[in-house]
This record gives structure tokens, sequence and C-alpha cells, in this order.
């Protein structure tokens, strides 16, 4: 029985941008044709781990993280319209009165009807007795608390980066 060497393309790397700001993580073809263009390069964090890539004109060590050394500064990142998916997840699939996770609806905390638009920040998750409960009246007028304050998604590049760095505590590091 012949062992097989594991696919060393299967792995993946972490893309930080030109400001070390964790970014994406990327397939390692991926990251060596960056590499390979110049649009990137390896970055040595400490932990002493790459893979080495060879080809017949070119050896290529890679480490588990590269940076980008360009990038387009006026790349903005616009919010989401609002959704039901995303709203449920940023909510955690419960009500934001009750914590109850049964039929679940959407309210406007600020009813549309008194001026409340369909925003991030003015829309919650509400089980259908706590939205009937309420109705088309502002909280303190029915005496209901929010368990959070709605907010926006967080973009895409700081989600990924305090998921990253919550990792990397986690990693034993020797």
């Amino acid at each position: 029985m012949e062992v097989q060497p594991p696919d060393i393309l299967q792995n993946t790397v972490v893309v930080f941008s030109k400001n070390y700001l964790p970014l994406t993580r990327i397939n390692l073809k991926r990251a060596i044709a960056l590499l390979v263009r110049e649009q990137a390069e390896s970055l040595d964090l400490g932990n002493g781990k790459y893979w080495e890539i060879r080809s017949p004109s070119i050896v290529i060590q890679i480490s588990p993280q590269i940076r980008l050394k360009g990038g387009n500064p006026e790349r903005h990142w616009k919010v989401p319209p609002v959704n039901r998916r995303d709203l449920l997840r940023r909510d955690n699939h419960t009500c934001q009165y009750c914590s109850s996770n049964k039929r679940l609806t959407i309210d406007h905390v600020i009813p549309r009807s008194k001026g409340g638009q369909h925003k991030w920040e003015n829309v919650v998750t509400a089980c259908e007795r706590c939205n009937q409960v309420k109705g088309d009246r502002l909280l303190h007028e029915v005496g209901m608390v929010l368990q959070a304050k709605p907010k926006a998604p967080a973009h895409p590049a700081v989600a990924f980066g305090d998921q990253f760095w919550k990792t990397q505590e986690t990693v034993d590091i020797n």
C-alpha cells in the first residue's frame, strides 16, 4: 500500500491588506499567482511554518499569511440593504423583546406609520406575539425594551479580522 503525500494545494492562506489588516482567506493556488506577479509578499509571523512550491524555473516559499503590496484606497464597501436572512443572522434568530426563537417576524422599532425607516438601525427580529403587542406604537408606549441596540452589519473585512484574531488567541504558540 503506497502512502500518498497530502495535497499541498488544498491549504489556505490568510491575506492581509497593505496596512496589515486581515482581509480574507484564499486557496494556495491564488496565493501563488499573487506572489509570482509580485502583487503580494509572504509574511513571517514568527511561527516558522511555510510551504515550498517548486517549478522548473522558480522556487517559492509561501507562509500561511501573505500581505498585498497594493490596493485601491477608493474602493468603498456599501452597507447591504436590509433582508430577512441577514437580519435573522444579526439578531441570532431570537426575538429582540422576549428572546423567543419561534415564529419570527420583522418589526420596525419606530413604526413606518410614525416616520420610521426600513434601515438596519430601525429593524429587529420579533416573534409574532411581541410584534402584535407592539403594533404601530413606540416602545415606551407599550413598556417594551430591546435586548440590543440594532445596528448595520460590520464590513466583511472587519468581521473576518475579528474572527481571525480570536482564533489566533486560541492557538498555542510554541
